[in-house]
């Protein structure tokens, strides 16, 4: 964080120097682009804070559409400006009301983003864009294309600089280039940016009408947001219980259509009472995300992992036969041995794992592969804990229902 706040500062000094003359209308588009900002975000500040507190996770802010066009529209020094005096109103409104978060993640956002702002200037200028919007006039193709590469850097730079940060932070590994609905977010603001660099390059009175756009736009992000939010469960971010099974449904119906398999586990924590006992429901909270996430990595991409309540998660392999819905339930256990093998809170961390797989289960329903895979969970309980037993190699409990689904 140190190294791109360190970045920004030289980027700044290279751009002060740059020989690229600041024109009397440069200095009003930079003044229409800040006020817009401004409008967006004193309109917006309530939908920000609810989207800062529905999950407490790191989400797209909507700056890019006024940084994205400033980089299309001003010289380099005018940049640097727009970034960092949208970001310390941003902060102003929203961010000083944040008692967790320190300041020093605001200044690294504003330095990452007065980075990334640089170099889509860089290709906007090379390619001559920006001198065709100062103009009025656009050749088409070539500007199509000038565009294109300045989002593509925008969009590479601003997402290398995040995944490196949150690797060095926190060592993950997964999800580190956001998901679908996160890229289409960020391509939605470029798109949006580059007809408010048209609007101003027409007319800068123009850019007013865009801050409405931007404004529902935002709301637009905080309903799904907030969606996301109650699908998920608040202390491990994996899927809530009636979230999974929903999801769980679905994938029943597909694989019957399909005639292939599904896999299901269930996944119990061993002695974690003693856990909230001796060393108190705070660190029982702490070795439940340790956990949760080591289930995540150890499943494959697209299966479901919830939490279906406690200390027990449950997890959906759909296309997994006996032998892979076995492997992945030892995957999985195995990591979590290794994990209470470290300099965690916690050691000796295991869990039991019960493994039900439809059609080798006879069960018609969710519940029914739930209540299968349950019964294998406490015969791995009863045998001595810290494996996995398979539901069809005993007789499990049967919970049978006309309705389907």
């Amino acid at each position: 964080m140190l190294s791109v706040d360190l970045l920004a500062l030289l980027a700044v000094a290279a751009a002060a120097t740059t020989r690229q003359p600041t024109t009397r209308h440069d200095w009003v588009v930079l003044a229409v682009l800040l006020a817009c900002a401004a409008l967006h975000l004193v309109f917006s500040r309530w939908i920000e804070r609810a989207r800062r507190d529905a999950t407490g996770l790191p989400h797209l802010d909507l700056c890019s559409i006024w940084i994205f066009a400033g980089s299309l529209l001003l010289p380099p020094p005018l940049v640097g400006v727009l970034v960092v005096v949208l970001y310390a109103h941003r902060w102003w409104v929203v961010g000083r009301w944040d008692p967790f978060r320190p300041p020093h993640r605001g200044v690294f956002t504003a330095a990452m983003m007065l980075l990334v702002a640089l170099a889509a200037n860089v290709v906007a200028t090379t390619t001559g864009l920006r001198e065709s919007l100062a103009a009025g006039h656009l050749e088409g193709p070539w500007d199509l294309l000038g565009l294109m590469g300045a989002g593509s850097v925008y969009w590479t730079v601003n997402t290398a600089l995040v995944a490196g940060v949150i690797v060095l932070t926190t060592g993950a590994r997964t999800n580190l280039f956001g998901g679908p609905l996160d890229n289409l977010l960020e391509a939605a603001q470029l798109s949006l940016a580059f007809f408010v660099a048209l609007a101003v390059a027409w007319w800068p009175g123009f850019a007013l009408p865009m801050v409405v756009a931007a404004v529902a736009l935002h709301r637009t992000v905080l309903i799904h947001q907030l969606e996301l939010a109650a699908r998920t469960d608040a202390k491990t971010g994996l899927l809530n219980a009636e979230a999974w099974h929903l999801q769980a449904r679905v994938e029943l119906n597909r694989t019957r259509q399909r005639g292939d398999a599904l896999g299901l586990l269930m996944i119990d924590v061993d002695h974690f009472k003693g856990i909230n006992d001796t060393h108190g429901h705070q660190t029982g909270d702490e070795v439940l995300r340790s956990i949760a996430d080591v289930i995540r990595e150890s499943v494959r991409r697209g299966d479901s992992v919830g939490r279906f309540g406690g200390e027990e998660f449950v997890v959906l392999l759909p296309g997994a036969g006996r032998d892979e819905s076995m492997a992945i339930a030892e995957r999985a256990r195995c990591r979590v041995g290794l994990l209470g093998t470290g300099a965690g809170p916690v050691r000796g961390l295991t869990v039991s794992v019960g493994v039900a797989v439809w059609p080798d289960v006879p069960e018609d329903t969710v519940e029914g592969l739930l209540a299968a895979a349950d019964g294998a969970l406490y015969q791995a309980k009863r045998l001595g804990r810290d494996q996995s037993r398979a539901a069809w190699s005993h007789q499990a409990p049967s919970v049978r229902s006309d309705q389907g689904g």
